[in-house]
């Protein structure tokens, strides 16, 4: 819709918040508790964000249920009971349902409705924000709450308008599903949608195959349903624990090793590996303390992995061609899946490496790769992820001081403060933005910790009667410095070809977009 639509009257509120998903649906409880009235305004016909659209076959969190929850009410986390080690997507929906209305959140969100404009006044300095339906908005502050992974990356396909069957992407999955058996489908993409997906297509597909550019390492979640013991445990030291988690690296309980992998024996780092498969999931980044800095201890880890897939793999070929061999093991973020390396054994799946041979183009009838191979098929999946990090606030495009466009702002790459604040965006807050902690962490503690730091900043505003608070051109820079540094200290500095650099996106500067090196000095 144009956004030179005519508009009604501004509706007033304290705050907007973009977003309705984790982050979102935690703001507006935040703001409601200083008696600020707030508005969230959502896309979606329903909350949730991430977990709203991706309801692809299997999809479910890499962080452990008890972990990946709320924790700012006890009475939330005691009452709540998770019936998987890793929930599914239906069960976390569920979850952050039940939160919307046990706290009667949902009478200050609004849904299906996309905000299409916010400008900064610098006249009234307040946001004036519009959506698709004509309505407007102003605010004192406005929260981008519009995830990092929610702008769905469909490939520009030469003959994709063309094609007679079906085609589909994770991140927007249809409600009702889509049925697959007896149907000759294509998964194009091998990344975490890819893995926890194919396991589950290939039991229904007639035929199977998945079209792999680049292998990444896969661990074995290790699900299993929630032990009552385990449940019990958690329940009686939640405090302890959530304490720990935010003091972490990563945000979350997983145990780190704190032994170089150098400074132990061969048969130590062995039986370390094997516990860290063992537990699944992404433990094994929590094997050495130098595993992302020290290439020789990474190496080990990656080969531990790759021997790994040989063994599960039956086919010679197929193994080597699941095995990655140019990237170092977690610079990519690991997938997490059940059966994944064994689906490759069933009669009716095949790889196929897209990266000797690229794909060519769409057809009516399925597609064809550059050295002539066609296949048939019937349905397209499309698994090639997101336009992370910077993907929705681009789409906003806010406008800042002056009339200063974000996309202007961020020509050269994101550059933030805290990942938090932008200068020359008076009271724009973003939660889990570029230069934070985001994906590298436990994303639930992460959004706690940002929207409590923006409830603290927009409170001391109030008890102090100010207008406007942004980050300093100085500080920003400081900052975005610091991350880089800190970047270039691991091993992520030689792995620049994955989406963490925006890598992924055609045209987007290539530059590191998340901090998450605090392990570094901790350990």
């Amino acid at each position: 819709m144009s956004q030179t639509m005519q508009t009604g009257p501004a509706q007033n509120f304290d705050a907007i918040v973009v977003g309705a998903g984790f982050a979102g649906v935690y703001s507006v409880y935040k703001f409601r508790e200083l008696g600020l009235s707030v508005k969230a305004l959502e896309a979606g016909d329903g909350v949730g964000g991430t977990w709203f659209h991706n309801r692809y076959p299997g999809a479910r969190c890499d962080i452990e249920s008890l972990d990946y929850s709320y924790s700012f009410s006890n009475e939330l986390q005691q009452e709540w009971h998770w019936t998987e080690r890793y929930a599914s997507q239906p069960e976390i929906l569920a979850y952050i349902n039940h939160v919307v209305d046990r706290f009667d959140l949902r009478r200050d969100i609004q849904l299906n409705t996309r905000v299409i404009k916010a400008e900064f006044n610098d006249q009234t300095q307040r946001w004036h924000i519009e959506t698709d339906a004509g309505e407007a908005y102003e605010a004192k502050y406005v929260v981008m709450a519009t995830g990092v992974l929610s702008v769905a990356q469909v490939p520009s396909m030469a003959g994709l308008e063309t094609f007679k069957g079906q085609w589909f992407h994770t991140g927007d999955w249809p409600k009702d599903g889509i049925d697959v058996r007896g149907k000759r489908v294509g998964v194009i993409g091998t990344g975490s949608s890819a893995t926890q997906m194919v396991p589950i297509l290939a039991e229904q597909a007639q035929h199977l195959y998945v079209f792999q550019r680049t292998p990444n390492y896969t661990m074995p979640a290790q699900n299993h349903p929630m032990k009552p013991d385990i449940e019990r445990d958690w329940k009686a030291h939640y405090p302890e624990r959530r304490k720990f988690a935010r003091a972490s690296g990563f945000g979350h309980n997983q145990v780190t090793n704190h032994k170089s992998g150098k400074e132990v024996s061969d048969a130590e780092r062995r039986t370390e590996l094997e516990n860290r498969w063992d537990l699944g999931g992404l433990y094994m980044m929590r094997a050495f303390k130098d595993i992302l800095t020290d290439p020789q201890v990474n190496e080990e880890a990656a080969e531990f992995v790759r021997n790994k897939i040989r063994a599960i793999v039956k086919d010679p070929e197929t193994a080597e061609a699941l095995c990655p061999k140019d990237l170092y093991i977690g610079t990519k973020r690991l997938c997490s899946g059940t059966y994944y390396y064994e689906t490759y054994n069933r009669n009716n799946v095949s790889l196929v490496n897209v990266k000797q041979s690229a794909i060519k183009q769409i057809t009516e009838t399925g597609l064809e790769l550059e050295n002539g191979d066609a296949y048939e098929l019937d349905v397209i999946i499309f698994a090639t992820g997101f336009d992370a990090m910077t993907g929705a606030l681009n789409r906003i495009n806010p406008k800042g001081r002056g009339g200063v466009p974000l996309r202007q702002a961020w020509a050269h790459g994101p550059q933030t403060y805290l990942g938090l604040t932008v200068h020359g965006f008076p009271n724009m807050f973003i939660i889990a933005g570029p230069g934070s902690p985001s994906v590298f962490s436990n994303m639930v503690t992460s959004i706690e910790q940002h929207v409590e730091w923006v409830a603290d900043c927009a409170a001391y505003m109030q008890q102090n009667g100010l207008a406007t608070i942004e980050a300093s051109e100085a500080a920003q820079t400081a900052w975005t410095q610091h991350v880089n540094e800190m970047a270039n200290k691991t091993l992520y500095a030689y792995s620049k070809n994955t989406w963490f650099y925006g890598a992924n996106t055609p045209g987007k500067p290539v530059v590191w977009a998340c901090r998450k090196f605090s392990w570094l000095t901790a350990c």
